[in-house]
């Protein structure tokens, strides 16, 4: 059964419980500001992320306090001062980033508190957690007010002018997914962790043109065994293998005799560990049993 919703029907707490749940998980923006006394600012926001990398643009929301309706400092300050240093936060530092969430009073500094390194930036004036993997220095282009409602969004605009990676974190010269260890924003008090046990690849169809699931035999397609992200991986193929194909890897493996149940199940964990053609060949031979 589906439980079907009106937002306006809902109080801002339940939805943005139910945003903040489904909607996940979110990269967090670690958000560096400072006011025009040159106090600092240090917060973490989850509604954030990339929007363009030509021209480098980010865009992160310090939303009204869902309780009194107040701006929130960081807010106030890039209208005073239009510069932001978004770091990047992964699990080693995870714990520090949320206290800094803290809503301690204007003008006290979220670096000291939580323990982070203030490092001073190139381009702009707030300085930068020099305990991120990855820091972006930006200057905003635009804070977008969407209400003067609790809860409510503004949008800030911001275009990327200085990037600082700590070298600890490349492999081969490419930014390493798996070092990096990033954390991910959920709903209610839970986090995500991107360790190597919840990382999968998919191939990418940029630069091929799959035949589709619809291209599929029936058979195939009405699989008991199969799930729609097994029909999803097969539809990504360019081609099928040919009869020759599928006849030589049938005899190689020795499954002449197998039954359509069983090839449907080896098929399926053939896809799981990539194999995608020589699934396929199973599959299609399964069909003309």
């Amino acid at each position: 059964m589906i439980k079907t919703l009106d937002p306006k029907t809902l109080s801002q707490p339940e939805l943005y419980s139910i945003m903040s749940t489904a909607i996940a998980p979110r990269p967090i923006c670690f958000a560096s500001t400072m006011d025009k006394e040159g106090n600092v600012n240090l917060s973490p926001f989850s509604f954030f992320n990339m929007f363009s990398s030509s021209p480098p643009v980010m865009i992160f929301s310090p939303a009204r306090s869902g309780r009194d309706n107040s701006l929130k400092h960081t807010h106030q300050n890039v209208v005073e001062v239009p510069q932001v240093v978004i770091n990047v936060v992964n699990h080693a530092m995870a714990e520090q980033m949320s206290l800094s969430s803290t809503a301690y009073d204007k003008g006290v500094n979220e670096f000291v508190k939580a323990g982070f390194t203030q490092v001073p930036s190139v381009k702009v004036k707030p300085p930068r957690v020099g305990e991120a993997p990855v820091s972006f220095e930006c200057t905003v282009l635009e804070v977008v007010e969407l209400a003067q409602t609790p809860g409510a969004g503004n949008l800030v605009i911001v275009q990327v002018d200085m990037i600082h990676v700590n070298d600890d974190y490349f492999t081969n010269g490419v930014l390493d997914t798996e070092k990096l260890d990033l954390v991910g924003r959920m709903g209610g008090n839970w986090y995500i962790r991107a360790i190597r046990e919840s990382l999968f690849e998919i191939p990418k169809p940029i630069r091929t043109h799959g035949i589709g699931v619809d291209a599929l035999p029936k058979g195939i397609r009405e699989s008991t065994v199969l799930t729609g992200n097994n029909l999803g991986r097969l539809g990504n193929l360019e081609r099928v293998p040919s009869t020759k194909e599928i006849k030589a890897i049938i005899e190689k493996e020795g499954l002449e005799k197998a039954s359509k149940s069983e090839l449907h199940t080896l098929a399926q964990q053939l896809l799981e560990d990539g194999y995608t053609e020589k699934a396929m060949a199973y599959l299609l031979y399964a069909e003309s049993l």
